[in-house]
């Protein structure tokens, strides 16, 4: 691809990065008017009424509020570090009245959160309030990154970044290192071949992972590897919990990992290799916290003479120069640094270059979020799975233009040769795999032989499907936001379940502690089932082994048992959403021993996809039989 046609695609993504960005904010600003704040609490983007706690200067000198919430609230929230919120109060019955202020959330834990304000004045203005609230606000701050480094990439010439572009633009081939392949006995032969080719790569590689092959095992290994040859890698995936799972898995083997960003319900583990606990547990961070301290009082006493100012100036060159010996020492000790994409914008990380990006689940980041990190880098391995999850986009005719096709998708048409493919799963029983194996993958996956025939129940036939077709339920639309609801068929669902585990034996469902993911595509039938759960005398003994969440929240997880609810049952055969069939790969690929799916067989089998599945799971049962 020429000049002109490199930049003609980077000018469409930049539109369409425009188009997705204005849809959000409107679909924000007519969401923010017309919903009251009950629907905003049970939607998880508000909380009200919040109690205010201590207010203080954190580790990095931000003036910070901690905000409390009902304690006997237990419903789910999209509250995170980084994202903004905005704070309101209840005038009325049915008014409420936002301050002329917002903030940023610092840390989320169950009930308590932790948000950065301006200063004291924002705070006093929610303790005055007899019914105060904090709600997620629209954050640009992502997309504005991702606009600048197209831009940047767009402009580069003569340079590393210019290079890679024109490397992942075009079908030219790719530089490699010439050494003998490295053996690991630990590893499968594709494993060991993806590993090896990291080594190899100049320029850029993918390890094309399908479910259960190991992916992150073998981009452990060759970040491990890598680090044999670099002092220090940059890690990076779009979201914190990709982030987080990468990271504990790095730790695992010794590295030492320095996370940029507070990521939401963190454990011990990950929070104690945050930036900002590190920052704290410095041996001069108690001097740093006493020399703020001072200048903050001496700020506060007024006085404007000269010995003040010289005072004030003197204080904070020292506290610069602690700060930055600090911030130093924690580059100086971390092998590997691990951010989100966007968070590799971070003024932390300002001035840092690095040999080697690796970015994990890159299937699921859009191309633009990826060049934020990549203007760091010197070469590129991404790791993930182009027939699982996609980017989330909300505008359709951003979707249409284009905007979902990622980076790695894009560099895997361009050159197939960077490609290694992981070929050996580990984690299904045979019979669940083939069906998306021959569909997605080809018929290239193979079974290793401890999961091959792998089971509950002996002769059980491990997929089924389940036509709620007839128990005649229909589905219900309740509202844009929630979607689709079909109760008959969540009902069903977990009598099903219930029926299972007395056939299995309830003492055995206990002592293997054999766990469930119940997944259904729409948020009104996981919020549903989730209800009929708490509310069960049966199931309330297995509430910590039963998971019920979206096909995105499952990602990256696997379960004994899987139970899929379609929910879609119309006489128009219409199915929505279901035709994004990577997210049906990704439900059907979580179960590890049995696979149960319910769908209306006369709505969904009008797609060729479903058609086909059904015969399969049909003749896969007549076969068992």
């Amino acid at each position: 691809m020429n000049e002109t046609g490199k930049n003609k695609n980077m000018a469409t993504m930049l539109s369409l990065l425009r188009m997705e960005m204005d849809h959000e904010r409107e679909e924000f600003r007519r969401f923010t008017e017309n919903v009251g704040i009950g629907r905003s609490v049970k939607r998880g983007d508000c909380w009200f009424p919040v109690r205010v706690g201590k207010s203080y200067y954190n580790s990095l000198n931000q003036f910070v509020v901690e905000l409390y919430r009902n304690e006997e609230e237990e419903s789910e929230h999209n509250f995170e570090y980084g994202k903004p919120v905005m704070f309101f109060r209840r005038s009325g019955i049915n008014d409420i009245e936002y301050f002329n202020f917002g903030g940023t959330v610092s840390y989320v834990d169950g009930n308590r959160m932790v948000a950065v304000v301006r200063d004291a004045t924002c705070v006093a203005s929610i303790e005055s309030c007899a019914e105060a609230g904090v709600q997620l606000s629209f954050d640009e701050t992502t997309y504005k990154l991702m606009i600048e480094a197209v831009n940047k990439v767009m402009n580069a010439k003569g340079n590393r970044l210019a290079y890679l572009r024109d490397i992942f633009y075009n079908k030219s081939s790719v530089q490699k290192l010439a050494f003998m392949p490295m053996s690991f006995p630990w590893l499968n032969k594709s494993q060991e071949k993806a590993v090896n080719e990291v080594l190899w790569a100049k320029d850029v590689r993918i390890i094309h992972g399908p479910p259960g092959t190991g992916k992150t095992t073998t981009l452990v290994e060759a970040i491990y590897e890598t680090l044999r040859r670099e002092n220090q890698v940059l890690v990076c995936a779009q979201s914190n919990m990709a982030v987080d799972w990468i990271s504990e898995q790095l730790m695992d083997r010794g590295i030492d990992v320095l996370r940029i960003g507070n990521p939401t319900r963190v454990n011990d583990k990950m929070l104690g290799q945050t930036y900002e606990r590190r920052y704290e547990a410095h041996p001069d961070y108690p001097q740093l916290w006493k020399m703020r301290k001072t200048l903050n009082e001496i700020k506060g006493s007024r006085k404007s003479t000269e010995s003040y100012h010289q005072k004030v100036d003197r204080l904070k060159n020292r506290i610069t120069e602690l700060e930055l010996r600090i911030h130093n020492d924690l580059f100086a000790q971390a092998r590997v640094i691990s951010c989100t994409l966007a968070s590799s914008a971070s003024r932390i990380l300002e001035g840092y270059k690095f040999d080697t990006l690796f970015i994990d689940e890159a299937a699921q980041a859009l191309e633009a979020a990826c060049w934020i990190a990549i203007k760091k880098a010197k070469r590129v391995i991404f790791a993930g799975d182009h027939q699982q999850l996609p980017p989330t986009i909300k505008c359709y005719e951003a979707l249409k233009g284009g905007l979902g096709i990622t980076l790695m998708q894009r560099i895997a048409e361009n050159n197939s040769q960077v490609v290694d493919m992981l070929t050996v799963q580990y984690r299904m029983n045979e019979e669940i795999m083939e069906f998306s194996n021959q569909w997605f993958y080809k018929g290239e996956v193979q079974s290793a032989p401890e999961v091959k025939n792998r089971s509950i129940l002996d002769m059980d036939i491990p997929v089924v499907w389940i036509d709620t077709g007839e128990i005649e339920s229909k589905e219900e639309f309740v509202g844009v936001t929630y979607g689709r609801i079909n109760k008959g068929e969540a009902q069903l669902a977990l009598s099903t379940l219930q029926d299972f585990f007395e056939k299995v034996g309830i003492d055995r469902v206990k002592e293997e502690r054999l766990d469930v993911g119940i997944i259904s595509p729409y948020r009104a039938q996981v919020h549903y089932m989730r209800h009929l759960i708490k509310h069960s005398d049966f199931f309330r003994k297995f509430k910590n082994s039963i998971a019920v969440n979206t096909v995105d929240g499952f990602q990256g997880q696997e379960r004994d048992i899987i139970i899929i609810s379609l929910v879609r049952a119309n006489d128009a055969g219409d199915i929505g959403f279901l035709r994004d069939l990577r997210r049906m790969n990704v439900a059907m690929t979580r179960a590890r021993m049995k696979l149960i799916i319910l769908g209306d067989v006369g709505t969904l089998t009008h797609h060729p996809f479903y058609n086909k599945l059904y015969k399969y799971v049909k003749e896969l049962g007549d076969f068992c039989v």
